[in-house]
Parts: structure tokens; C-alpha cells; sequence
């Protein structure tokens, strides 16, 4: 199932979130499909001198997705993940009509 998700952690654990990231980026089961860095506000309500690392990935299990983020976690991160649901452009009703039976 594909996740989009957001890492937020203070600039002061950058070096160990990234050190945790760079441990986890081979789990097995998972897979980073893009990766975007915001260094700015990212959206109203986050913190000063936060980073929000935004990822768009396919996980095949709960386990995967709790290998990958537990040591981001450990590390200092916050992480937040929200299944994405793929639909078409043309005929999204349909689509929802079938996902709602």
C-alpha cells in the first residue's frame, strides 16, 4: 500500500535522524518512490527551526512500516504516515461509489 509521510524533527537532531535514516533505507518490504525536504514552514503550526521530510513510499506490511520508523523515532523524529488512496482523474465517482460498497 503506497503512504505519503511526514518526518518532523528540530534542526538540532538532523545528523541523528539522518544517521537512523540512512540505517533503515534498505528495510526490506518498503520502498521510497520520492523524497522532498522542506527547510521553510511547512504548513501553519509547525515549530520553528523544524525540518519536515515529506516521503512517498509502498510498504508491504505493518512490520516494514514499524521497522522503517521506529528508529526515526528513537532518533528524535516525529512520523506520521497516511495510506494514500490512488484514484482515477476522469471517473473519481465511480471510483469512490466502488471503494464505499
Amino acid at each position: 500500500m503506497k503512504f505519503i509521510t511526514f518526518n518532523m524533527f528540530d534542526v538540532a537532531k538532523a545528523v541523528e535522524v539522518a544517521q537512523a535514516a540512512d540505517k533503515v533505507v534498505k528495510t526490506p518490504g518498503q520502498k521510497t518512490l520520492a523524497q522532498y525536504v522542506c527547510l521553510g514552514l511547512a504548513f501553519p503550526g509547525v515549530p520553528p527551526n523544524t525540518m519536515v521530510v515529506i516521503t512517498i513510499g509502498e510498504v508491504e506490511s505493518n512490520e516494514a512500516m514499524g521497522a522503517v520508523h521506529y528508529p526515526l523515532e528513537l532518533a528524535g523524529a516525529t512520523v506520521w504516515s497516511v495510506p494514500v488512496l490512488e484514484m482515477p482523474v476522469a471517473g473519481a465517482a465511480a471510483e469512490e461509489k466502488k471503494y464505499r460498497k
